[in-house]
């Protein structure tokens, strides 16, 4: 194909807008997501909606319309509300589905950027790597020995070569993954016109997993689904042979299986997750997996790689060793480069790519374009025949170069200093003298590489590059500074009891340098040779005591990870290329580079880094920490709140009291818990000392015996103080009198409930410091409501309720009070 005008700028920005109008966004039809219709009907499907509708009907048996239209609205503004919430979560979520999708590199307007993959249209242009999922049907213009692996097709696990050669240009395909090589390719189809679009085969992008907290909710949820089934048909029964009446026991059976029954939970644990995951992705942090965000907080191992995760990944040549002489480069340094120093710098270029993206090699392309410009040692002329490419074997890599004149090639290699050094023969004393110069530049935390050189090569090309008679050239040590934040970050992770672990393909010497600066032991180093000869029982107990791991290769990080696993701990680790994948995915929390890593990569991982920063995992665990926090809270809130609400249904009953609580007093109530569930918790901020706390055991269940009686006691507390109300308005008022008085002490007491389960172990007025706009927008409509059922003549009548004097609510405020002094009691018991 001819390399004409738009094969070099690609499509404008109009062109771009113009085909995503007219043939839509690069998505296949699944990944739409919940749209309002469905999320409503999953709501009306709720248990509690079911009951709820039923009571409804009864109160139309019953001859009583107006209460039966009064529960309707109510039922219709509890689901708009359920409708904002799950809404609102499902928009973010969306939100985190797009960005999160694999990307695309493409030439747009004439300049190379990343989009994501939802962005594509036909014409594109797109720049395709190892380690790319392909992200459209795409016809192939140019190659370097592409192969992709096409088995989500074809089910064929063997990669297929890609050549552009011959006239014939090959087919790319949607979904699939380039497993070598690099190219570019036009885009010819998009979304459902792709090939795997036809097909009708999907891929998502972020689930929503069966966490193990999900499943410990869904398991106490049901034990209260059938203990309240089982005390409401009881209810029932009792109720409809003492008194004769079934349509109005069958009335009360269903307000004590509403009041019995936890619906909330379902809504919590879909809010908080997700929208932690929506704040977690505006400080640069993709949450792919959502069940991950429960495990950040119990992190208590974090492997990091060193460049661009710890260190700027800024490379900058620093320091050239070439013919037994050294020379400091300084930044600023305009003054010429000495000629002994020429081949060293020629032969790296030669042994990088051409269009390097690797930190590196850009290094080297840029200190030759400062020194060599005007002088015979850039070559734009030869020709690439051959590439040998680093293998975990040798950590080396090779180009093989035909000159410009005739049929004369060249061979450049660069690599670590003792891989290169096995690619030539040198003496005792010459590779002693190697080993010294590069041990003093990886002293001074410089990454140190070796180049070297054969001439008079010929072909038909080895299959190694020991075959080639290489000779040593030089050294040279790169420059790349640790990120300001990375020795508080550090710190942090100390303090909340998370063992910091580097990994890195560096030399050790470099390796403990770099460590030190970031505040990391490195006494003890574990290299890849030593790994290698270890068995797994004693790679553990060596792990226990080393936070740096040097000269490791990629396929070692599963090894490191499953020890530290085998260990105990909860390991989270970073990566960025394919071979990173199998290690990402066996960790408790995969976390892929943003910026430099391969889609393979971040389709393993559960957290992607936008911006490739150290800080910002540290920022997740801390997100994490403050989520499953405020999880507790939101769920101790909800099993206290349904304490007295089940009570106060079912007590009067058994008592021969008249009926406090109708299914529309619960559905009120529903009113102020549910948003106070989510809104308020999820709007929570962290506590002060959240990471001066260890990791919490990801084994011990949330629903602990402990749990569980902090709630019971507090909602008990609540009960207490409303039944004593209760009692008193029986005696001392009518009976619509006495229901609005155990009616506001319930709600009063409600606000108490919320007020101190957000406080924490800081305490109520300290947490009142704490900025939470949620918690008064609820606070004043619970209270708004409140007054409405009370005054407002219509809805008091359907309610059954009378107006309170200011005496009679001060006294169910002085009610809500005591509530808060018995939380304040079984917080001091507890410490």
């Amino acid at each position: 194909m001819p390399q004409d005008q738009n094969l070099l700028q690609g499509l404008s920005p109009a062109e771009v807008e113009q085909r995503l109008a007219q043939e839509g966004r690069n998505v296949l039809p699944s990944d739409a997501g919940r749209g309002w219709g469905r999320i409503a009907l999953e709501t009306l499907r709720e248990p509690m909606f079911t009951l709820l509708l039923a009571a409804a009907g009864l109160y139309l048996l019953l001859g009583e319309p107006k209460e039966s239209l009064s529960l309707g609205v109510m039922v219709l503004v509890v689901i708009g509300l359920t409708l904002y919430q799950e809404g609102k979560a499902e928009r973010a979520l969306q939100a985190l589905r797009q960005m999160s999708s694999p990307r695309a590199h493409v030439i747009r307007d004439g300049k190379s950027q990343f989009i994501s993959g939802t962005d594509l249209v036909r014409g594109d242009l797109m720049l395709l790597a190892e380690g790319d999922r392909i992200a459209g049907d795409a016809v192939l213009l140019t190659d370097t020995e592409l192969q992709v692996d096409e088995s989500l097709l074809t089910g064929e696990s063997v990669p297929v070569s890609k050549l552009n050669a011959g006239g014939q240009t090959a087919a790319l395909f949607a979904g699939t993954l380039v497993v070598r090589g690099q190219g570019m390719a036009r885009v010819i189809a998009t979304g459902v016109r792709s090939q795997m679009g036809q097909i009708g085969s999907a891929l998502q992008n972020l689930q929503i997993e069966e966490s193990p907290l999900r499943l410990q909710t869904a398991r106490l949820v049901r034990r209260m689904a059938w203990i309240g089934f089982s005390l409401s048909l009881i209810l029932v029964l009792v109720q409809g042979l003492r008194q004769g009446d079934w349509l109005q026991a069958l009335l009360a059976g269903i307000a004590l299986a509403i009041a019995m029954l936890p619906e909330e939970f379902s809504v919590v644990l879909t809010v908080l997750p997700v929208m932690g995951a929506w704040r977690l992705a505006r400080q640069q942090v993709l949450t792919r997996r959502i069940a991950a965000i429960e495990t950040l907080g119990a992190i208590s191992v974090l492997c990091v790689d060193k460049t661009g995760t710890l260190t700027l990944n800024q490379m900058r040549v620093s320091q050239l060793h070439a013919q037994g002489v050294d020379l400091v480069l300084d930044k600023a340094d305009d003054s010429a480069l000495p000629d002994n120093f020429h081949p060293l710098l020629e032969y790296a270029i030669l042994a990088s790519r051409i269009d390097p993206f690797d930190p590196m090699e850009q290094a080297f392309h840029a200190l030759g374009q400062q020194y060599l410009k005007q002088t015979e040692h850039l070559h734009a002329g030869w020709e690439l025949v051959r590439e040998y490419e680093l293998t975990p074997e040798l950590r080396a890599m090779a180009h093989v170069w035909r000159q410009q004149e005739g049929e004369t090639f060249v061979a450049a290699a660069k690599g670590s200093p003792e891989a290169v050094a096995d690619l030539f023969h040198l003496s005792p004393n010459q590779h002693a003298l190697v080993q010294e110069a590069a041990s003093a530049m990886a002293v001074r935390g410089l990454r140190v590489l070796a180049v070297a050189r054969a001439a008079g090569a010929q072909p038909p090309w080895p299959q190694s590059e020991h075959e080639f008679d290489f000779e040593f050239i030089g050294l040279l040590g790169l420059a790349d500074p640790l990120r300001p934040e990375i020795t508080q970050s550090v710190a942090e992770c100390q303090a909340a009891g998370i063992r910091v672990v580097m990994i890195t393909g560096d030399y050790p010497l470099t390796a403990c340098a770099i460590a030190r600066q970031a505040g990391l032991p490195a006494e003890q180093v574990l290299s890849g040779d030593e790994l290698a000869q270890m068995s797994d029982i004693q790679l553990r107990e060596r792990l226990r005591s080393v936070a740096v791991c040097a000269r490791i290769a990629p396929t070692q990080k599963l090894r490191i990870v499953q020890a530290l696993q085998a260990d105990g701990a909860v390991v989270a680790m970073t990566g960025d290329g394919v071979n990173d994948a199998p290690a990402l995915k066996a960790a408790h929390v995969g976390v892929a580079m943003g910026g430099r890593g391969t889609d393979v990569a971040r389709e393993a991982a559960s957290i992607v880094l936008v911006d490739d920063n150290f800080a910002s995992i540290v920022g997740a665990v801390r997100q994490g920490r403050r989520i499953f926090d405020n999880l507790n809270k939101s769920m101790r809130y909800i099993l206290a709140v349904h304490v007295p609400i089940a009570a106060v249904a079912l007590l009067p009953l058994l008592f021969g009291w008249p009926i406090v609580l109708y299914p529309m007093h619960i559905v009120l109530l529903e009113l102020a818990i549910d948003p106070a569930c989510s809104l308020i918790f999820e709007g929570e901020p962290a506590d002060p000392a959240l990471m001066q706390r260890p990791p919490r055991d990801p084994e011990a269940p949330l629903f602990q015996r402990s749990f569980i009686l902090q709630a019971l006691w507090q909602g008990m507390g609540v009960l207490l103080v409303v039944i004593a109300s209760h009692v008193l308005g029986m005696r001392l008022l009518a009976e619509d009198e006495a229901r609005a008085l155990t009616f506001a002490t319930l709600v009063l007491s409600n606000v108490a409930l919320i007020f101190f389960n957000r406080a924490g172990p800081q305490g109520l007025w300290a947490s009142l410091q704490r900025r939470n706009p949620a918690l008064w927008w609820v606070s004043g409509l619970t209270l708004l409501l409140l007054l409405l059922s009370l005054y407002l003549p219509p809805l008091s009548q359907a309610l059954h309720l009378s107006a309170l004097s200011l005496g009679q609510l001060g006294l169910a405020l002085t009610g809500a009070l005591a509530c808060l002094a018995w939380f304040a009691l079984l917080q001091r018991i507890g410490r």
